[in-house]
């Protein structure tokens, strides 16, 4: 009888060692994570992919600045951070940084430009620049050999070449990595953007050059919610802080500029690495 009681605690013993295991080492343990978002994956998922040979990093730039009451606040950081994905994606070797999304935005007291609104924030320069000189420093002792600056706003052009001229000139002497600053993605989401739009039979006044037809669609397409469609129809006028007329726009439209822009930057980075 006790010989008996002592098999049975044996058995269950064992079932529930096995019990464990299963737990503790799941099916797809050892299947890499497919994302490209640096700030989704862990340290060694990072490790491994660079060891694999993903050593392209995309720092994606956006801003936080007011586009007239019809379009959120952080429609670049949002931009930016989608189109760098879908860039890193055809490209097959990188991987995305996380957002940043504190530029310069002109004078703060007295207020400026988009610092007169609601909102806005801006930086200095220097502080910028020293922010994105850390990130790439930060990226090259990582393994990283390509480092691709994608600005979404235009006023902070300068302050990304300076600081890739700045690296460049800086690690020249033994090649371990470089700083490209891809200017062809900005000309892409704005003049080549725009250039598309006219050919579809779009004037200048209704594209705008801010929070306009093309700014408008192409936030549109990378995320509707962005934009407060209801009571951008309902308007009837051309509201303050916005360069243009977004009444027309849609995401399917702004789906041609993300495909522009998608396959321009790629085709751009390609070059510049060969």
């Amino acid at each position: 009888m006790i010989l008996r009681l002592l098999l049975r605690f044996f058995v269950h013993y064992r079932i529930l060692q096995l019990c464990m295991l299963v737990v503790s080492f799941p099916v797809f343990a050892d299947e890499p994570a497919s994302g490209v978002q640096l700030e989704e994956l862990t340290s060694t998922e990072v490790r491994d992919r660079v060891a694999a040979g993903s050593t392209t990093i995309l720092i994606p730039v956006g801003g936080t600045e007011q586009t007239g009451p019809y379009v959120a606040l952080g429609k670049h950081n949002c931009r930016v951070r989608y189109l760098a994905g879908q860039i890193a994606q055809k490209l097959g070797n990188a991987l995305v940084a996380p957002v940043i999304s504190y530029v310069p935005e002109g004078q703060v007291t007295p207020p400026v430009a988009h610092m007169r609104y609601a909102g806005t924030i801006s930086i200095p320069d220097a502080t910028f620049e020293a922010m994105l000189e850390g990130a790439a420093r930060s990226f090259r002792q990582h393994g990283f050999r390509t480092i691709v600056l994608l600005g979404d706003h235009g006023g902070y052009k300068q302050d990304l070449d300076q600081v890739a001229r700045k690296l460049n000139h800086e690690w020249a002497h033994d090649g371990s990595a470089r700083v490209i600053y891809l200017a062809e993605y900005y000309r892409l989401s704005f003049a080549g953007f725009n250039a598309l739009l006219k050919k579809r039979g779009y004037s200048d006044a209704e594209i705008g050059a801010h929070g306009g037809l093309a700014d408008t669609a192409l936030t549109m397409a990378v995320n509707k919610n962005l934009v407060r469609s209801d009571a951008l129809a309902k308007s009837v006028k051309a509201p303050e802080g916005v360069v243009g007329d977004p009444k027309r726009a849609t995401a399917e439209l702004g789906q041609a500029g993300v495909q522009l822009i998608v396959d321009g930057s790629v085709a751009a980075i390609r070059a510049a690495v060969r």
